[in-house]
Formats: structure tokens, sequence, C-alpha cells
């Protein structure tokens, strides 16, 4: 079916819900707003769906909502009575529509004899996956979009683990939301009547006082908020996490917590952002005044689905923004050194990464007796790992974290979850505060110590079906042509996931990859450094990580300067 057809089908379904039918009305003359919309069904990939909100087969809207859970229902029916009755639990965060179409699912499933639960108020990502997990349910459900920009919100499914999906799992449910066929006659159902049959249950304060239970669970020196004194700025930037950083860091006893008024109200919109995204410096302009007001050391941010945290150190008259690996390094030094001093560190510890994420980490876990292990991008990853090694005791979970931003200290939660890094790096950053030391000279103390690790990360944005395309033309040129050195540096050996083979550029036999299938190629050069290029799953980029390590800060600098230039050219002369 051509895109035109499928306008044409959607423009003259009789029960189109009229903020649909008016985009149609009123984007019927532009062709290229047409194809877009139309050109394709809106991916559901491993790890859900995201897009922009709006009428179209590639879009987020009530129908693709319930074409997404009439499949995710027939999974979890196709598992048996007892899944059903296990459930399904649902959170959303602040964005547009994000209370509507949660609804639309609880709806859809309990309409299909699941019993549903569904959270009174938007709460974040990681309280969804520790919800899970309390209540025994059979799958989760989080409406967002994370930092994306307002127009955009998205459908992440969880399994019974409190982890995302695994690869196999997902492609079954991929199977069956694909088998569902036309989304504009999935039946819908009435609300009110499921939630008074008893099939949709709200949930609130009880399984929010859990979940607070477990976060102050992670605190190794409580003591220290009520020695420092340290001065902190927190935002949610507008997202779900605002009352419960608030209620938690309140019960811990952190006096000296300073909230930005403006951003701690859920806001969809994002009136005071340029973007809610933790990893760019706009997100703290707020904080960064409110910090300069009470002379705060430290300023934090949550993203708007409470899975990713920012953090800014006072460094003289200003703030320095420290990237995730850094934050990463930070959390990982103090709660792994704090558990060797306490004699705490399992024989068997292990941390987990993911293979676009700081060397650093692998090194500081070595220094401190415990093993790393790299898994794909994305967390559901290292969740996936988590519940293998707890099944078979071969490893300890210790720490788990990502480049962008997403932290695990403890798993009762098996997504990145920010509300325990908040309340993590706090406690971190008061620690050293009463030893005369900021979190910036912790950083340069692992500098010394290990070596000055510097990443970077690049993109190109290639928006619509055109850019689609592009990237994947891109990706396939790149399999094609190895290449064999970049910016003067001999490369060693290219790793490309999709077809799982380390191929060598000095005519040694490829060998095999054991990590599952994903679009990503990854070259490791003679010096230890390393590119890695994908798409990303949830905006439409390709992105380019560069790694590099030296003896000096400026070395490395230096280095990265030029890897990062001739990584941009050679891309572009794709």
């Amino acid at each position: 079916m051509s895109f035109k057809q499928a306008f044409d089908r959607w423009s003259s379904h009789d029960s189109l819900e009229a903020i649909w039918k008016d985009e149609l009305t009123e984007k019927q003359s532009d062709s290229k707003w047409m194809e877009d919309a139309f050109y394709k069904d809106l991916e559901f990939g491993t790890g859900g769906m995201r897009g922009i909100i709006g009428a179209g087969t590639n879009r987020m809207n009530t129908y693709t909502v319930r074409k997404a859970s009439l499949g995710l229902a027939n999974f979890v029916k196709r598992a048996g009575n007892d899944a059903g009755q296990r459930g399904i639990v649902i959170a959303y965060d602040s964005r547009r529509m994000s209370l509507s179409f949660a609804k639309e699912a609880a709806v859809t499933f309990a309409k299909n004899d699941i019993q549903t639960y569904l959270y009174e108020q938007p709460r974040t990502t990681p309280q969804l996956s520790f919800s899970i997990r309390e209540l025994d349910a059979f799958a989760g459900v989080v409406i967002t979009a994370s930092h994306n920009p307002p127009m955009y919100n998205g459908y992440k499914v969880y399994g019974q683990d409190g982890a995302q999906l695994n690869l196999e799992n997902a492609e079954q449910v991929i199977r069956f939301v694909s088998e569902v066929g036309d989304e504009l006659l999935v039946e819908a159902g009435d609300f009110e009547s499921l939630e008074a049959s008893g099939k949709v249950k709200w949930i609130g304060k009880e399984m929010d006082d859990r979940y607070a239970q477990q976060v102050l669970s992670i605190r190794l020196q409580p003591e220290v908020a009520t020695t420092t004194k340290l001065t902190v700025v927190f935002s949610p930037l507008h997202g779900a996490s605002g009352s419960t950083v608030e209620r938690i860091l309140t019960d811990a006893n952190y006096t000296n917590v300073h909230f930005v008024k403006e951003q701690m109200e859920p806001n969809g919109e994002f009136p005071t952002l340029a973007s809610p995204n933790p990893e760019e410096e706009s997100a703290f302009e707020a904080a960064k005044a409110l910090g300069n007001e009470v002379s705060a050391q430290l300023l934090v941010t949550a993203d708007p689905d409470g899975d990713r945290m920012g953090i800014a150190v006072k460094n003289g008259h200003d703030y320095t923004l420290l990237n995730g690996n850094q934050t990463g390094a930070l959390l990982l030094e103090y709660f792994l050194s704090q558990r060797k001093e306490a004699g705490e560190m399992p024989a068997n510890g292990r941390v987990f990464k993911t293979i676009v994420t700081s060397d650093l980490g692998r090194v500081i876990a070595e220094y401190h007796g415990a093993s790393t292990e790299d898994v794909l991008t994305g967390f559901k990853f290292i969740g996936e790992k988590i519940e293998t090694y707890n099944q078979s005791k071969e490893f300890t979970f210790l720490f788990g974290y990502e480049e962008s931003y997403g932290y695990l200290i403890r798993d009762f939660a098996r997504d990145k979850d920010a509300v325990q890094a908040v309340l993590g790096i706090i406690e971190a950053a008061a620690y050293y505060d009463t030893q005369g030391k900021s979190l910036l000279d912790v950083l340069n103390g692992l500098y010394e110590r290990h070596g000055y690790y510097l990443e970077t990360l690049l993109s190109e944005t290639k928006q619509g079906a055109d850019g689609a395309r592009e990237i994947s033309r891109m990706l396939q040129q790149l399999r094609r042509d190895v290449w064999t050195s970049i910016a003067g540096i001999p490369v060693s050996y290219m790793e490309d996931y999709q077809t799982q083979k380390r191929i060598f550029t000095d005519g040694r036999a490829a060998e095999v990859l054991t990590l599952p299938k994903s679009n990503v190629i990854k070259y490791f050069l003679q010096d230890g450094s390393w590119i890695c290029v994908r798409p990303s799953g949830t905006e439409p980029k390709v992105k380019y990580y560069v790694g590099v390590f030296s003896d000096t800060a400026q070395e490395s600098k230096d280095k990265m300067e030029r890897l990062s230039s001739e990584v941009l050219a050679k891309m572009s002369a794709l």
C-alpha cells in the first residue's frame, strides 16, 4: 500500500477521532508530510516504539497505541492464564497525551482479560521496572519518549524480570504486533466499566513507599547527610521524578538541597527548557541560576522519565558539566571503594557497561578487585545479564552504566535509575566534601591514577524517510569499505555486530563475535583508541562515538580533535 493509499484509508475512516481527522484535513495538500506520516508503520522494535505524536501509521496516536497494546496482549495470552492473571503494569511520564495513551493501553489489556495496574500519577521508568517485580506482574509498559522534544512520545515494554524485553521475547511481541494488521480496526473500550470491574486497578502511594524504601537502601554513608556542608540544586526538568526525589532526599536527611521550583511540576511542554535533556548545557540554565543564588557546589538534573541523570560541579565562578562517562566513573569509584573498605566486595563482583562506554570504568573496577563485562548499547542488555547471573550465581552485580547518562546502583530496578543515581551522587559528593574534596578533585585523581580517558559523541541528524534510507546506505558502505587507518593511526581490527565478525586489517582470518546481532560497527586502533558507529534507536540520527587514552590530558585532547575531524570527514565522504 502506498503512503497516499494509507492516507486515504485513514481519511475515509468513519470513526476517526476528531484530533487526528483535523490534522489530516490540515495536511492533505502537504505531500512531504503525508509521505513521512504514512510511508511505513511506526516501527515497533526490540525496545518498543517512539515517534512524533500525530495522525498516521508512522506516528504515535490512539490507533498505533491500541495496535501495539493488542500485540502485547496476545503475547501475554499465549503465555497462559497465569500470565494474564499476573498482569501488566503501566506507568507514564509528563508528556503530551501520556495519560491518554496509558489509558488506551490499559483498556486494550483489560478487554483481553489481562489484569492491569495503572499509576495514578506520572512516575519514573525505573519505578515501573521495580513495580513489575514487586507486583509479580508478567510485563510492564511505560509511556515516555525520554528526553525527546515535546512533539514526541513512546511506548516501552518490559518483561517479568523488570528489564526491557530480551531479544527473543521482543521478536515475539514484534511479530504479534505485526499480525494485528489494520490499526484502525482495533476495538476501543470503556475505561470506567473496566475500572469498575477490577480489571484495571490504580496504584499509587503504597508502591511509592516501597520504591522509596529500596532507594534509601543504597546508602553506604548515610551519616554524611548531617555532617556535610554541601549545597545541592536539583531539577527533574518538568518530568516525573520531582516528587519522588524530593521525598527521598528529605527522608535521607539532606536539608541543604534546593529545588528548581518552576521545573518541579510535571509539564510535557517543557516550558522553561530549550531541551529536557540532561546531556545538554541548556538544561542546566535554571539550575545554574539557583545554584549561583544559594552558592551550590553541585547541580543535578534528571530527564523527564527519570532514568537518566546529569550533573554540574562548581568550578571557580562557574559550573563544569560532567558527561555520562565521568559521572559513571565517580559513582563507580565511590561505591566500589566504600564496599572494599568495609570488606564487602564479593570475590565474583562484576561491573557492566556498554561497548560505547569509557574504558575508564574497566580500570577502576579492576583496581578495586572487580571484573567488567561489555554489552551492546541499550540498558536492556545489562538487565538481561543481571537476571542471568542472579540465576547462575556466577557473578554478583556491583554496578551498571552507559555513557548516555544511565546508571544502576542496586538491581531492585532492572533499568537505569536516575532516582538511585541522584541519591548516590549526592552521597558521594557529601562524603568527599567532608574530606575537603570536590567531585572534580576526585575525577582528576582518577585520571592521574589510571590515565586520561576521553570520549566524545558526534552525530548527524537525518530526518524522515530520506534520512532513514541515507543512514542505512552509510552503514552498508562502511561495512564494504573497511578503514585501515584513521587520522594516521593504524586500525587493528573492526567489529561488525550485525554480521557478528571481527575483521583484522593484517590479513588474519575473521573471528566470530558472541554478542547479539546489532547494526553497529566498532573500530579498534593500535594506540588503544576506538570509534563506534551506529544509528540511534530513538532519534533520526547516526551516531559516532570516539574514545582515546593517553598519559596526559593534552595528549588526549589533541588526539580526540584529530580523530573526531577525521571520522566526520570520512563519514561525509561515504
